[in-house]
């Protein structure tokens, strides 16, 4: 009897340990199977995602999103705010228009320019002379031109010299080359109309030409301009430019 009960009881503890291993079992396989649906459910609800219309929009952009506000990128390009010259001649505070001609553009002034006034008029076209995109770069250049050529011009820029001569320089140290050609020409324009009134100012944009002079494309302009200023300037002129250059021959 003894013996049958010894049995019995190991025979009890056989299936209970049978049946702990069975439940553990179950549980990880369970516990497998949660897993695999929870992963299940993120990659369909990924995919779902992915392939909504409006991710789909954002990945190939539709041609009418350009024109949806909503659409557009603070950080791009479309978004960067116009240059000053840029936001006035658009507001029309430029009286003239660019006229494009089959051969070369012109100017349409919206009155004479002998009649227009050189402040600010003069230094916003300075200004414009830093722009790197057409028709600013036209306007600027040639309204500036124009400007310097009406009666009168004399008496109405030299008062300007300490505004505009900051402004030429922006344009001389710009690293733009067709940039720094414009403000090499304007400057040469000016010194035709003011003569040895630039001369005072003269110092403060020998400083950019000097340092261009190093590049081979630009001795010859920048050897022509300096020649001008000493035409125009006197004999004052030549002791201020042998100061910044030393190198530079008097044409006189």
């Amino acid at each position: 009897n003894k013996r049958e009960a010894m049995q019995k009881s190991e025979c009890h503890g056989v299936v209970q340990l049978r049946n702990r291993k069975a439940g553990s079992c179950d549980q990880r396989t369970s516990s497998s199977m949660q897993i695999k649906h929870r992963t299940t459910v993120q990659q369909s609800n990924s995919s779902s995602s992915t392939s909504s219309p409006e991710t789909a929009r954002k990945v190939h952009p539709r041609p009418s999103d350009k024109l949806n506000p909503k659409t557009i990128n603070p950080f791009g390009e479309q978004s960067r705010a116009p240059s000053a010259f840029a936001a006035i001649y658009s507001k029309g505070g430029i009286p003239c228009r660019l006229v494009h001609g089959s051969v070369k553009h012109r100017l349409q002034w919206e009155c004479p320019p002998e009649n227009l006034p050189f402040d600010p008029l003069l230094i916003t076209l300075a200004e414009g002379l830093r722009e790197t995109k057409h028709p600013y770069t036209f306007v600027s250049k040639e309204g500036f031109r124009e400007l310097l050529l009406v009666q009168g011009a004399l008496e109405k820029a030299v008062p300007l010299l300490p505004r505009l001569i900051p402004v030429l320089k922006a344009a001389l140290v710009h690293m733009d080359d067709e940039v720094f050609a414009r403000g090499l020409n304007a400057l040469v324009q000016l010194s035709i109309v003011v003569g040895p009134s630039l001369n005072d100012h003269l110092k403060h944009l020998l400083t950019s030409l000097s340092k261009r002079l190093r590049d081979k494309k630009f001795k010859e302009p920048i050897t022509s301009a300096l020649q001008k200023l000493e035409q125009h300037g006197g004999n004052g002129s030549l002791i201020i430019i042998k100061s910044k250059i030393p190198t530079y021959c008097s044409i006189c």
